[in-house]
């Protein structure tokens, strides 16, 4: 199989700290993986092209890079799957500063796993006479979230730390609630606490990516939900994020369709002059296009059956 392979390419000694592209055409077995060719390159082509990997099985996570501008494992992914023309792109993962080539340095990954505290913190403190037990139905509800492989492939691909560097990403969030579901821990309302504070858990855009790139089936996207409605169970109700989430349901609930008037307000507070003037820009643009909301919001016709379905769930928890 013919193949031409873009690689982004970065040298830092180089005065000018620049990527640039470098094609390399090959001949390679049709079997081959992503990181089969560019272990090739540097073998046969060459010998400069800098990459991680190690257990060549899906299991280490090093080989994370982004394929045709999307998170992947270079071990997992068959080269015969992402060519286009011939062609496919290589590129190192995003999100985190790149060393050389297709090596990231994963040191803010880590920096940030480490803020949730990713161990157990039991109430008692004497295992010894003690023994923490846990039911199998408990862990076996947190066999996804384990199988996670910390190779940083959610992290790469996530567009709300590409906007705020400060959000604690994906991994950290699903490894968060690694211990959070664990009955055998007894910090989970402080760790909840600290989750629902600004760059947690209510940071999230819900785009989907870390659940689309992720190699394990982890979902991370999933469990920051659970961890947002656990948040919330516990109290922690005085945030933007979960006084947005109640202004939204409760308008439904209510009327059948979204205030969207109102929505602002009661998520940023009734007195919160500075988010509300910041917010001006956002709706003057909508005056200007015709999209502004009715001032006025009437109830449709059937909203007490969509009251009932509410009614309904919040009865099933």
């Amino acid at each position: 199989m013919d193949v031409k392979l873009n690689v982004q390419r970065y040298d830092p000694e180089k005065k000018i700290n620049s990527a640039y592209q470098q094609e390399y055409e090959l001949d390679v077995p049709d079997e081959y993986t992503v990181l089969d060719t560019l272990i090739k390159v540097r073998e046969d082509l060459d010998p400069t092209l800098a990459l991680r990997c190690s257990c060549r099985a899906s299991v280490c996570g090093s080989c994370a890079m982004r394929v045709n501008g999307q998170a992947t494992l270079a071990c997992k992914t068959k080269l015969k799957d992402v060519i286009k023309n011939d062609e496919a792109s290589v590129g190192p993962a995003g999100n985190m500063p790149v060393i050389k080539d297709l090596i990231v340095d994963m040191k803010p990954f880590w920096n940030k796993l480490r803020q949730v505290e990713p161990y157990l913190q039991p109430e008692d403190e004497d295992p010894v006479t003690n023994e923490r037990l846990a039911s199998n139905e408990s862990m076996v509800h947190l066999t996804g979230v384990m199988n996670c492989i910390m190779c940083g492939a959610c992290v790469s691909d996530c567009t709300a730390m590409e906007v705020n560097p400060d959000f604690i990403g994906p991994a950290a969030l699903a490894k968060a609630y690694r211990f959070v579901g664990d009955p055998r821990d007894g910090e989970s309302k402080e760790r909840l606490k600290e989750l629902s504070k600004e760059n947690g858990i209510w940071d999230c855009t819900r785009c989907f990516y870390c659940v689309e790139v992720c190699p394990k089936e982890v979902a991370p996207m999933e469990w920051i939900m659970e961890l947002r409605d656990k948040a919330m169970e516990a109290g922690f109700t005085n945030n933007y994020g979960a006084r947005h989430t109640l202004a939204f349901v409760g308008s439904v609930k209510n009327t059948g369709h979204l205030n969207e008037t109102l929505l602002p307000i009661k998520t940023w507070g009734f007195f919160n002059l500075p988010k509300l003037i910041a917010f001006m820009p956002v709706a003057l643009r909508a005056i200007l296009r015709g999209k502004t909301p009715p001032l006025i919001h009437k109830k449709i016709k059937g909203y007490k059956k969509i009251k009932r379905v509410y009614e309904r769930l919040e009865s099933e928890k």
